[in-house]
């Protein structure tokens, strides 16, 4: 049993910053990567925005050559050891040898973050050549479990943590990242313990094994588990050793995913803390699906789009844009500057789910001066008003201001009523 948890000064507040998923999917390059990062740098890092993250299969060459998301045991890119390296045709800066760092090195100096995506186990590629394990003498195939595969990527098997080595392989991955300069892993196939229902795997032996590198290394890194959902049972072990964990697959822009988001936002909230995010998944906005073959502006509607993010930042989930930031349009921008929507995802707490029926949600954070962030959602296709007893919740008489429109709206009536669009909300900051 490994006791060791995550470092407790790491991700005080939800995350934010970009991945580049939603819109290259496995195949991005530097180019695009740095495009990016520059973007975040002159127009979100004063709001808060700092991490730039390069997603799935870095190390494989022919990524996006082919049609579907990957090419069925690709050949990737592997040191002496076993362990991914960048493909250097995609990133050319890590030639030589040199990894990510030049890629880190010169997000760190736009005062950025950078991070990176790798998939639970070890590559089969290094298990089936016998490749050694750094610092020990057993070698890749000693380490692994066949049988414990992701359902959707050929590229790893997974690490059995009994066998000696083990832990090693992932400390010596973990050493890796650190001397790139690494302060965010996105780690997938580990998050959704009930993935495999032919054969029963839980993955919190390889969670506490990534752990424990984690804080062995000798840097700070955010662990984002990915993907869900994950099994509320499964809420006490990811607080104790991940900083952020998916509760859902795949988020897209979809109606039908925002509005399931909300289910799984109610059955999340008494989980949501420092160093301790339920993350509902990249936000799909501005241009996404280039990677895909399906290149388009987001298809949630401008009430969709602040309904995604009003819900975001009451519930406090991480927020990491997933458009293709250079072509971003002004509104797109204007999501993503609002310093008073953003300040309810930095600053409040204890996020809480009022009341609910058929087409309605009232939301309540706590505001750090006393006050509240309370956020009002519409699920109906058409129109409606929204009610709420203002009294009941304590908040009649307050102050209410729009944080979108920048508006004071004067005192909470008793009986209080908000004309709502369809799929549309409202977040409101309340003073005393």
């Amino acid at each position: 049993m490994n006791l060791l948890k995550k470092n407790p000064a790491v991700a005080q507040k939800p995350p934010m910053g970009w991945n580049s998923w939603d819109c290259f999917a496995a195949n991005v390059t530097e180019e695009q990567l740095m495009a990016n990062a520059r973007y975040v740098r002159d127009n979100m890092k004063q709001y808060g925005w700092e991490y730039i993250v390069c997603d799935i299969q870095w190390s494989e060459p022919l990524a996006g050559t082919e049609e579907g998301e990957y090419r069925p045991l690709a050949k990737l890119c592997l040191d002496e050891y076993g362990r991914q390296i960048p493909a250097e045709n995609r990133f050319p800066s890590s030639a030589g040898g040199k990894g990510f760092k030049p890629i880190a090195d010169e997000i760190h100096a736009m005062g950025l973050k950078f991070g990176i995506h790798i998939m639970r186990g070890i590559p089969r590629q290094a298990v089936h050549a016998h490749m050694p394990v750094l610092g020990t003498d057993v070698t890749a195939e000693k380490i692994a479990n066949p049988f414990s595969i992701c359902g959707w990527n050929s590229d790893m098997y997974g690490v059995d943590g009994s066998k000696p080595g083990a832990q090693a392989y992932y400390d010596s991955i973990f050493q890796l990242y650190a001397s790139w300069g690494v302060d965010f892993v996105k780690v997938d196939d580990i998050c959704n313990t009930n993935m495999y229902k032919d054969r029963p795997y839980s993955a919190s032996q390889e969670i506490e094994m990534i752990a424990s590198a984690i804080r062995s290394c000798g840097r700070d890194m955010v662990l984002s588990l990915s993907p869900g959902p994950a099994v509320i049972e499964e809420a006490w072990h990811m607080e104790q050793f991940a900083n952020m964990w998916r509760m859902t697959d795949d988020f897209w822009d979809r109606w039908d995913l925002l509005e399931n988001m909300f289910r799984r936002c109610e059955v999340w909230q008494a989980h949501v803390g420092p160093g301790s995010w339920p993350d509902c998944d990249m936000l799909p906005l501005g241009k996404i699906g280039i990677g895909f073959r399906r290149p388009r502006m987001t298809n949630f509607t401008r009430d969709e789009q602040l309904t995604m993010m009003n819900l975001w930042c009451i519930f406090r989930s991480p927020l990491m844009v997933g458009g293709d930031l250079p072509q971003n349009d002004e509104w797109t921008l204007s999501l993503l500057t609002n310093a008073e929507a953003l300040a309810a995802n930095q600053e409040g707490s204890h996020p809480r789910m009022l009341g609910k029926d058929k087409t309605f949600r009232l939301w309540m954070s706590d505001a750090p001066d006393g006050g509240y962030y309370l956020a009002g959602f519409n699920l109906a296709g058409e129109s409606a008003e929204l009610p709420f007893d203002a009294e009941l919740i304590g908040v009649a008489g307050m102050k209410a201001r729009d944080v979108w429109k920048h508006e004071d709206l004067g005192p909470v009536a008793q009986n209080a009523s908000v004309a709502l669009p369809a799929h549309g909300s409202f977040l409101w900051k309340l003073s005393r």
